[in-house]
């Protein structure tokens, strides 16, 4: 499990991606993998999520994983399309225990100390601080965590290239999740091209 964060946290952006049809998640890996950042987070946002992972999951050179997840059946859809990494907007305990039991990482979200204590009592080090924009930013994210300084987060809504570093600059914050380098126009009209040149400039700006 350690292995999977840290090859997921290794370039310290995450793209956040829904997809419309699962026949785009190989040209779009190959997009990014292009680009230098060959990890695909693909939200239970569209009904073709867990056909999307099973078509690139065996593919060693790319690390896939599951985003929206908010119930039991979508985390085991998940991983039993292949899923290396689950990652939920909220704190669902029976989520999460889907999780535990496959030994599989899952980033749960949230916004709040009581939800950051609920999610220390389940065993949880890292988290997902979200919506991370609508709450403040950088800045609050900076005062919720100084309270359990053990703890790592990935902010994810809101993130994008001119405030990632602001985010990255804080030693609680090993990755950020963001969607601004896959728009939903380049995936609509088979742009990939566009899609390496965002994914490359988002990694040519990090601090």
């Amino acid at each position: 499990m350690t292995t999977t964060l840290e090859q997921l946290f290794a370039r310290r952006l995450i793209p956040v991606v829904k997809l419309d049809q699962a026949t785009q998640a190989a040209p779009l890996a190959d997009a990014l993998a292009a680009a230098g950042l060959p990890i695909l987070e693909i939200t239970f946002r569209t009904d073709c999520a867990a056909d999307a992972i099973a078509s690139i999951s065996s593919r060693p050179d790319v690390l896939v994983g599951a985003g929206t997840i908010v119930t039991p059946d979508q985390a085991q859809a998940a991983l039993d399309a292949g899923a290396t990494f689950l990652v939920s907007p909220g704190l669902d305990e029976e989520v999460i225990g889907i999780a535990h039991a496959a030994d599989v990482p899952i980033l749960p979200g949230v916004v709040t100390p009581t939800e950051i204590t609920r999610a220390i009592r389940l065993g949880l080090d890292t988290l997902k601080f979200f919506p991370a924009g609508a709450m403040g930013g950088h800045a609050t994210l900076k005062a919720l965590a100084a309270p359990f300084p053990n703890l790592r987060f990935v902010p994810t809504g809101g993130v994008h290239i001119n405030n990632m570093n602001n985010y990255l600059a804080l030693k609680c914050v090993p990755a950020c999740g963001g969607s601004w380098m896959v728009p939903p126009d380049a995936l609509a009209s088979g742009d990939y091209g566009r899609i390496t040149t965002l994914t490359t400039k988002a990694l040519a700006a990090l601090d």
